[in-house]
């Protein structure tokens, strides 16, 4: 990962267990200008079991989540075509491993990264297999409290794991209050490692917020539509909202790392010309009049008379001359 906003599209499950549908988000995805797409990779056997309950009730054609899981699963050959797929279209392939054998599977694939979704935090028997790869970590908090982190956070550090952590809430859509923006800056302080926001608000101003707010990995997930069947659609972003999404938190990224420097001016030099002003008289004043308030005037462009932000300095001071209505009032203009 460069040190730019780094933006992540999740496909997670919406393929629905279909390489054809996946192949078509990949090549979507690619056209929106995120730098990475994201699965998970589910090996029944080796993740689950049959007396595993289902989170929501949506696999109408499963009867266990151990039968979702084995139907939502690919080959480690098809795995690899996707890992290609995805070196074609110009995308970063992460992927999310659910037990130690997805992440042989994912070291034969050649992953540069890993990404930890918030249910593996404190499985240390995946994060030290994880370790011995010497690879990457972006470590999701979304179910963990403080001290579970620093558990986490030592394990890894323990074994030199360069890591990145994402606040992230685990409910779907998250709402606003929901969001957790101020974990942001939380977690910059307390480990001092990159931080990023993973979002299932749906919504793009999230993100957009948390980009505004030092976030410096995005991930949310993608759908086609959020009509579609899945236990993610609904938390999702389409691919029309990822483009917009893109283009925002690109702007503001460049915006923050050019820091203005409010002393300094120098550029709008001839745009204060054009719209600042000087005084000018707003009635015909005759030769040793005492100039009041009322008597005065700031019109454009700024130069022609006295600056505008000095008219205290000349109430009270008398005119050494006739002027005219709308005259420029200058200081050769008065007794001084």
């Amino acid at each position: 990962m460069s040190s730019k906003l780094y933006i992540i599209a999740e496909i997670g499950q919406a393929h629905e267990g279909s390489l054809g549908i996946l192949y078509s988000y990949i090549d979507a995805i690619a056209q929106t200008g995120v730098d990475a797409v994201k699965f998970q990779m589910h090996i029944a056997e080796a993740e689950s079991s049959v007396y595993e309950p289902f989170r929501v009730p949506f696999a109408l054609e499963d009867s266990t989540r151990f039968d979702y899981w084995k139907r939502m699963g690919f080959s480690l050959e098809q795995w690899k075509g996707i890992k290609q797929h995805c070196d074609r279209a110009g995308l970063d392939f992460i992927c999310s491993p659910f037990s130690n054998l997805a992440v042989d599977w994912l070291e034969e694939i050649g992953v540069d990264s890993y990404k930890i979704g918030s249910g593996e935090v404190n499985n240390f028997l995946i994060l030290e297999k994880i370790a011995l790869t010497g690879k990457s970590v972006i470590l999701s908090s979304g179910m963990s409290s403080y001290t579970e982190l620093d558990q986490t956070v030592q394990f890894l550090e323990d074994r030199k794991v360069n890591f990145s952590i994402l606040q992230c809430t685990s409910a779907y859509p998250t709402q606003p209050e929901e969001y957790g923006l101020n974990v942001i800056q939380e977690l910059k302080n307390r480990y001092d490692v990159p931080v990023g926001f993973s979002d299932h608000s749906a919504k793009i101003e999230t993100s957009i917020a948390a980009t505004a707010l030092g976030a410096s990995i995005l991930e949310f997930h993608v759908v086609f539509d959020r009509q579609l069947f899945g236990p993610d659609a609904k938390a999702s972003l389409t691919i029309l909202e990822t483009k917009n999404l893109v283009l925002a938190v690109r702007n503001i990224s460049v915006a923050l790392s050019h820091p203005i420097d409010k002393n300094n001016n120098t550029n709008f030099s001839e745009l204060k010309q054009i719209f600042e002003k000087s005084l000018a008289v707003n009635k015909k004043l005759p030769k040793n009049h005492v100039v009041t308030f009322d008597d005065l005037e700031a019109k454009k462009p700024k130069g022609f008379g006295i600056d505008a932000m000095r008219f205290q300095e000349i109430i009270g001071k008398v005119l050494n001359r006739d002027l005219n209505q709308w005259d420029f009032l200058n200081e050769t203009d008065l007794f001084m």
